[in-house]
């Protein structure tokens, strides 16, 4: 199991996109300008991963609609593939086993994501991922 290196794909697959970091204002921790992609200074090392993704995520899809509804949907869209990208299944599988099946900021720490990451994870669990956690963890209890 390798995990994603948001970084490394910049490098690899994005390597005319600039990653700068600034002060940007409460609540925004990134963001895709016509010079590339802004991180927020502060935010911790799992936002930024997470952040970097989103944002590498948007640079594949294309432009959000300008359309409320329809920007709505893309950006829940960046959101639950950013999470798939951070979050392999295996991977969740060990830390909700280790955690006590806990979906909390220790589990996501664990997995070296933010909150919000882990949960738009969670929530977007394809029912053969939900079978396959289900069956791990019931064949790992004591």
């Amino acid at each position: 199991m390798s995990r994603w290196h948001p970084w490394r794909h910049a490098r690899d697959h994005h390597p005319r996109t600039s990653i700068t970091f600034v002060d940007g204002g409460q609540g925004c921790v990134g963001r895709m300008t016509v010079n590339g992609i802004e991180i927020n200074r502060t935010s911790s090392q799992r936002e930024r991963r997470c952040t970097l993704t989103h944002e590498l995520v948007h640079l594949e899809r294309g432009p959000v609609p300008k359309e409320p509804r329809a920007a709505a949907r893309e950006e829940a869209a960046v959101h639950g593939i950013a999470a798939c990208r951070l979050i392999e299944i295996d991977h969740l599988v060990d830390v909700l086993a280790w955690n006590r099946y806990r979906v909390d900021d220790e589990t996501a720490d664990d997995l070296w994501v933010d909150l919000p990451t882990l949960v738009t994870r969670v929530q977007n669990l394809t029912a053969a991922e939900r079978r396959y956690i289900d069956d791990e963890l019931q064949r790992r209890e004591p």
